[in-house]
C-alpha cells in the first residue's frame, strides 16, 4: 500500500491495533474468549461486535497474539497440563509479538479493504480476491502444523461474492483455524455468516477506560475531558476523531446557536454552515452532521427524563437543553424531528448537495420545534 493512503483499519491519529499492549473496558469479552479457550470449546469463527472505536480490532489482535504464543494443552509436556491462562495478556519480548508487530508472523492474516490497482486508491469493498489469497496463506502456513488466525477487518466491508467466499470457509473451516471478524453492523452481514461465529459483544467505555486508553495511544488529553466523554459516547476512535477535527469547539457553537433560539442568530448560523462549505473541510462538515444528531438526541433524554445528560458536553449546555426541553412531549419533539433532521442531512449527502444549505436545513428544523409553544 502507498504511502498516501490511510490504511483502512486503523483510526486516524491513533496507533495501529497491533501495537496496542493492553485493552481497556472490555474484561467480561476477554473472560468470554478465555472460558471457551479452557474448556476446550474453541470456536473456529468469531464475530466481534460494538461500537466504533471501542476496541474490538485490539482485542482481535489481542486474541490472535494469543492464540499463536500459547501452546496447545497436549503440548504441555509429562507432567500435566498448566492451569488455563488468565489472561490474553503476552509479553511484548514473545517472538510471536515480536513478528507480529513487524508484520511478517506466517501464522497470522489479515484482511483488510485493498488498493485498487487501476486508480490506486483504496476500494469501498473487500472484494473477493481478497478472501480468495488465503487459501495460498492456508497452504503455506499449513506446513509448520501450528495454528493460524485470520483477522477481517471490518467483516462489514465485505461486498457479495467476498461474503460468500468466507461462509464457505465458515461452513468447511481449515484445521488449527480461528476467524476473527470485526463488525461495526452485523445487521449488515449475511445471517448464514453470523450463524456460524459465536458472538463477543463489547460495550462503550467508562470515562476512567476511555482515558487509560487514549493515554496508551499517547494522546494527551484536553482540559474538557469531561466534555470529549461525553460527546465520544463510549469510544476512543470517535474521542480521537472529535480532538484532531476540533469537534469540542463545533459542538459548543452548536450550543451557542441553540442557545439564542427561538429567535436564533442567523448571522452565526450562517458562519458555522460557511464554516462546513469550505473546501477540504469535508470531515468537518461529515462531524458536524453526527454532532447534531448528539445534540437531539441529548434534547430528546432531557425532556423524557426531566433533566439534561451529564457532564455537560459544552459551557452552559445544561440550562439550554432545560430550556427548550422543559417536558415529556417537548422532548418528544425532539426525537421525532431528530429521525426527520438525519434522514434529510444523509439523503441530501448522498446526492451532493451543498453542505451549507444542509447545515442551515438542519439548523432552522431545530428553529422551528424551539419555536412551538
Amino acid at each position: 500500500m502507498t504511502n498516501d493512503i490511510p490504511a483502512p483499519d486503523q483510526a486516524p491519529g491513533a496507533p495501529h491495533p497491533r501495537e496496542a499492549v493492553h485493552l481497556f473496558g472490555q474484561d467480561s469479552a476477554e473472560r468470554a474468549f478465555l472460558q471457551a479457550h479452557a474448556a476446550g470449546r474453541l470456536h473456529h469463527g468469531w464475530l466481534l461486535t460494538g461500537p466504533r472505536g471501542v476496541g474490538k480490532a485490539t482485542l482481535a489482535w489481542r486474541i490472535a497474539r494469543f492464540l499463536l504464543a500459547t501452546p496447545p494443552t497436549e503440548d504441555d509436556g509429562l507432567f500435566g497440563a498448566h492451569p488455563p491462562p488468565e489472561t490474553l495478556e503476552i509479553s511484548p519480548d514473545h517472538s510471536v509479538a515480536h513478528r507480529m508487530l513487524a508484520g511478517s508472523e506466517p501464522g497470522l492474516a489479515c484482511i483488510t479493504r485493498t488498493p485498487n490497482e487501476k486508480t490506486d486508491r483504496l476500494r469501498d469493498n473487500i472484494v473477493v480476491e481478497d478472501i480468495r489469497k488465503l487459501g495460498r496463506f492456508f497452504g503455506l502456513s499449513a506446513t509448520d502444523g501450528g495454528h493460524r488466525v485470520v483477522i477481517v477487518d471490518a467483516a462489514d466491508d465485505m461486498n457479495v461474492s467476498a461474503a460468500n467466499a468466507l461462509l464457505k470457509m465458515l461452513e468447511e473451516p481449515p484445521a488449527r483455524t480461528t476467524l476473527l471478524l470485526i463488525s461495526h453492523q452485523p445487521s449488515r452481514l449475511l445471517p448464514t455468516i453470523r450463524s456460524r461465529c459465536r458472538t463477543l459483544r463489547l460495550s462503550g467505555l467508562s470515562p476512567q477506560a476511555l482515558a487509560a486508553a487514549l493515554a496508551q495511544a499517547e494522546v494527551e488529553l484536553p482540559p474538557e475531558n469531561d466534555a470529549l466523554a461525553a460527546l465520544a459516547r463510549g469510544s476512543a476512535g470517535n474521542a480521537l476523531r472529535l480532538m484532531s477535527l476540533g469537534g469540542l469547539e463545533i459542538y459548543a457553537e452548536l450550543i451557542a446557536i441553540l442557545g439564542t433560539m427561538p429567535r436564533m442568530d442567523r448571522i452565526r448560523a450562517l458562519a458555522l454552515a460557511e464554516a462546513a462549505a469550505q473546501r477540504n473541510a469535508s470531515d468537518q462538515f461529515h462531524l458536524l452532521l453526527d454532532l447534531a444528531d448528539i445534540l437531539l438526541a441529548r434534547l430528546a433524554r432531557t425532556g423524557a427524563c426531566g433533566m439534561p445528560p451529564t457532564p455537560e458536553a459544552a459551557p452552559g449546555e445544561a440550562e439550554i437543553l432545560s430550556r427548550l426541553s422543559s417536558t415529556p412531549a417537548r422532548g418528544r419533539d425532539w426525537a421525532d424531528i431528530a429521525t426527520q433532521i438525519s434522514n434529510r442531512a444523509r439523503h441530501g449527502v448522498a446526492v451532493n448537495l451543498d453542505p451549507a444549505a444542509l447545515v442551515l436545513d438542519t439548523v432552522f428544523k431545530m428553529q422551528d420545534v424551539a419555536n412551538r409553544p
